[in-house]
C-alpha cells in the first residue's frame, strides 16, 4: 500500500500542477481574446456613430440598449450559469467566442464526455469539452466553406422549396431534442431530470398562458426554478464529485 501511494502521488501532483497551469493560461488568454473580440465587434458600430454622420444621439443609444437589456438580461445570467457546469472554464471562453452554444457546442461537449466516460465538472470533462469544441468549430468552418462558400448557390437552386421549409421548421427542435436526450443519458441524474421536465411543462403550459407577459423570460424562470428545487430535493448523502476525479488519466 505504501509503495502504491509513493509511486502514484508524484504523478497526481504533477497532473494537478499541469492542470493549474492550464487553467491559468486559458483564463489569461481567454480574457484577452474576449476583450479583443468585444473591441472588434464594437469598432464598426462606434465608427458609424461617431464618424458616419448618422445623427445617432446618446439618448437613442441608451434607449436601444435598455430595450435589448430588458429582453435579454436574464439570458445573460442564465446561459453562463447553465453552461459552466458542463463546459468548464476553458470551454466557456471558446463557446461564447464561437457562438451557437446550445445547438452545436454543447451537444459536441456532451457527446465527447460520454464517449470518454468523463463527468462534467471534472478536469477530464473540461478537457474533453475543449477538444470537442475545437473539432466542432473546425467542422463548422469547413462545412461553411464547402456547402455555403463553394456550393451554396447551386444547392439552393436544386433543393425543392418544400424541403427547405421543412428543414427550417424542424432542424432546431431536432438538434435540441438530441441535446436533451444526450444530457439525460450522460449525466444520469434521474431526480433532476424529472424535476426539470415537470417544471418546464408547468411553466410552458400553465404559467405562460396565465401571465403572457413573461413569455420572454419563460426559459429563465424554468431554469432558476429547476435549480432551486433540485438543490432542496437532492440526496443529502450523495458523494460530491471531487476536483481530481478522472484527472490522472486525461
Amino acid at each position: 500500500m505504501s509503495t502504491t501511494a509513493t509511486t502514484t502521488a508524484p504523478g497526481r501532483v504533477h497532473a494537478a500542477g499541469s492542470m493549474d497551469e492550464f487553467d491559468a493560461t486559458t483564463s489569461r488568454w481567454g480574457r484577452l481574446t474576449m476583450i479583443a473580440g468585444l473591441i472588434f465587434s464594437l469598432a464598426g458600430p462606434l465608427y458609424l456613430v461617431f464618424f458616419g454622420d448618422l445623427g445617432v444621439t446618446a439618448s437613442a443609444l441608451f434607449t436601444a440598449f435598455a430595450a435589448v437589456a430588458g429582453t435579454f438580461f436574464l439570458i445573460w445570467i442564465i446561459e453562463p450559469v447553465t453552461y459552466f457546469p458542463i463546459l468548464g472554464p476553458a470551454s466557456m471562453y471558446q463557446a461564447f467566442m464561437i457562438g451557437n452554444i446550445s445547438n452545436k457546442l454543447l451537444p459536441s461537449a456532451l457527446i465527447a464526455q460520454a464517449r470518454v466516460d468523463a463527468k462534467p465538472g471534472t478536469h477530464r470533462g473540461g478537457l474533453a469539452a475543449v477538444m470537442a469544441i475545437c473539432g466542432a468549430a473546425a467542422v463548422h468552418l469547413l462545412s461553411l466553406l464547402v456547402f455555403v462558400g463553394l456550393l451554396g448557390t447551386w444547392l439552393i437552386s436544386v433543393i425543392p422549396t418544400e424541403i427547405t421549409d421543412v428543414v427550417r421548421v424542424y432542424v432546431l427542435p431536432a438538434v435540441l431534442g438530441a441535446v436533451i436526450v444526450q444530457a439525460i443519458v450522460s449525466l444520469k441524474q434521474v431526480r433532476a431530470t424529472v424535476v426539470a421536465i415537470i417544471v418546464a411543462i408547468l411553466v410552458q403550459f400553465v404559467l405562460v398562458p396565465l401571465v403572457p407577459g413573461i413569455a420572454m423570460a419563460a426559459t429563465a424562470i424554468a431554469v432558476i426554478a429547476t435549480l432551486v428545487i433540485v438543490w432542496f430535493v437532492r440526496k443529502r448523502d450523495d458523494a460530491e464529485p471531487t476536483a481530481t476525479e478522472g484527472e490522472t488519466h486525461p
